[in-house]
């Protein structure tokens, strides 16, 4: 609505000049500033009064949808471009592209991936005048931009753009003094635009820029409003934490945040089961690692509720990447035992001497499931282990349990319950499975305890996006809830502690699930 509102202020010349000069193009870039540049001329020769450039940034995203922007450039002259636009060839200002400061040769053609990414991975820091930081790790020396090109080559669709947010509402807030409706579009505006900048570092792994990136948006801004760095808009750091301290506000930002997260997520582990190095593993792992510290440090005198909703989400986002790593690397490992005909012989051998007429015995009380239901989950279980499957094929028939056991609650509103006491009652039983083969002393103990492993943590993965999917939200907000739920039971715990209650805890209050 934002953007639309700017495009309808706009002057129609400039709107038709916008039209009649760009269109929209896969695999081209054009720097922002001469956009702006070109923008300027057309207003000095119609005699119009210009916008600054923040807001021709909005009025150029209104007119061309989906643009995104990117840092390109080598190091020390690296400038931001509009990702998917270029000059119609029929246009006048293809004359001024030798002219306009900052228009390369390559910007109006479709960049090589690998050259693309070259150029992105010499690209300095965000910061004028900072020391500039490898992309690819400590030392950024040639060793780190080769790994970071073969690591490229597993991540999915380095250009995969960010979704529309859903649009801001106030509801029943008033925006208090010293705040006003203009200063929200402003900022909302500047912050979709930064976190398309958050997405491009991240799914072309420049990941230690992402603490020097959330420095320059969120600390850049001093007490009269200047702004270092790239950022174009300016915006004075009360009226910002004015509007953090704003519970709807709140809620916008990690709405937002929950669809970039999920967005690079999707990005960077488009298949949790296909083979990726353990270098790029272990590259993920220790960049989850350091989320919660940076943000931490980027927000550190901001008002706590905001503070608290922004850790919480990138949290979220962090144990879901160190999640999917470990679930993949899991599978790399199980897949060699499933290509194994002597360790399958084996574990036949040793399956079929478990008393599964006696777990299901003892575990019935506690689960409480239909013994038609556990037997062909048996039965399945071991023609699929007799065919010699392959991990993709295994996955297939872990993803039909899940939606045969919850085809009963779709659509209903106990399903996100169902779909927990399944994945509670599925760990009960396989570690059941596990502590027989134990008992038994079966000699491929160790092959099943690495099959468990996966399919418990790929079990998971399944009910994690069964519940995102049931009520319409992202796997990274799922996972959010879960933690902000574990954190109030921690509140409760702890306060019935230090009172000297030493009662039931399990009826203390929490967050909804359902």
């Amino acid at each position: 609505a934002a953007a639309a509102a700017h495009a309808t202020r706009a002057s129609p010349q400039t709107v038709q000049w916008l039209v009649d000069n760009y269109e929209t193009a896969e695999g081209v870039s054009l720097p922002r500033s001469t956009l702006y540049n070109h923008y300027l001329r057309h207003c000095q020769s119609g005699g119009l009064e210009p916008v600054n450039a923040a807001s021709f940034g909005k009025l150029i995203r209104s007119v061309f949808l989906g643009l995104r922007t990117r840092r390109l450039g080598t190091r020390g002259n690296s400038k931001y471009h509009y990702y998917g636009i270029r000059i119609k060839p029929s246009s006048p200002l293809n004359a001024l592209a030798q002219e306009d400061d900052g228009m390369s040769a390559a910007a109006a053609r479709p960049p090589s991936q690998g050259g693309q990414f070259k150029k992105k991975s010499d690209d300095g820091d965000f910061h004028s005048g900072s020391q500039a930081t490898a992309a690819a790790g400590p030392g950024g020396g040639v060793d780190s931009h080769s790994q970071q090109a073969l690591h490229l080559q597993y991540i999915g669709d380095a250009n995969a753009a960010l979704p529309v947010f859903e649009e801001f509402s106030l509801g029943d807030c008033i925006l208090p003094d010293g705040v006003d409706e203009s200063d929200v579009s402003e900022f909302l505006s500047a912050f979709r635009e930064h976190s398309e900048m958050v997405l491009d570092l991240i799914v072309t792994l420049q990941l230690n820029q992402v603490e020097s990136l959330w420095l320059g948006f969120w600390q850049s801004i001093d007490e009269g409003g200047a702004a270092s760095g790239d950022h174009d808009f300016r915006f004075e750091k009360g009226k910002l934490h004015i509007l953090c301290g704003l519970p709807p506000f709140i809620r916008y930002i990690q709405n937002c945040e929950f669809v970039l997260y999920q967005t690079v997520i999707n990005s960077l582990i488009p298949d949790v089961l296909k083979q990726i190095p353990g270098s790029l593993t272990q590259t993920l792992r220790n960049f989850a690692k350091n989320l919660e510290g940076w943000m931490q440090s980027v927000l550190k005198d901001y008002p706590i509720d905001f503070k608290m909703s922004k850790i919480l989400t990138v949290n979220a986002f962090a144990q879901t990447l160190r999640r999917y790593t470990s679930l993949n690397h899991l599978a790399q490992a199980a897949r060699a035992v499933l290509q194994n005909p002597q360790q399958i012989t084996q574990m036949l051998v040793d399956l079929n001497r478990v008393d599964f007429n006696n777990i299901q015995e003892q575990a019935s009380w506690v689960c409480q499931c239909d013994d038609s239901t556990v037997q062909r989950l048996e039965q399945d279980f071991k023609t699929t282990l007799q065919q010699q499957n392959s991990l993709e094929q295994w996955a297939m028939w872990l993803d039909t349990v899940v939606t045969r056991v919850l085809q009963p609650f779709e659509g209903q509103q106990e399903f996100s319950r169902a779909a927990r006491q399944f994945l509670l009652k599925w760990s009960f039983y396989s570690s059941m499975i596990i502590r027989d083969l134990t008992l038994r002393s079966a000699a491929s103990f160790g092959s099943f305890h690495l099959i468990r492993l996966l399919y418990d943590e790929y079990m998971f993965y399944l009910i994690e996006h069964r519940i995102a999917t049931a009520t319409n939200r992202s796997p990274v907000a799922v996972m959010a809830e879960y933690m902000e739920m574990d954190q109030q039971n921690g509140k409760h715990a702890n306060g019935a502690i230090a009172a000297g209650d030493s009662g039931d805890y399990s009826t203390a209050k929490r967050p909804k699930m359902e």
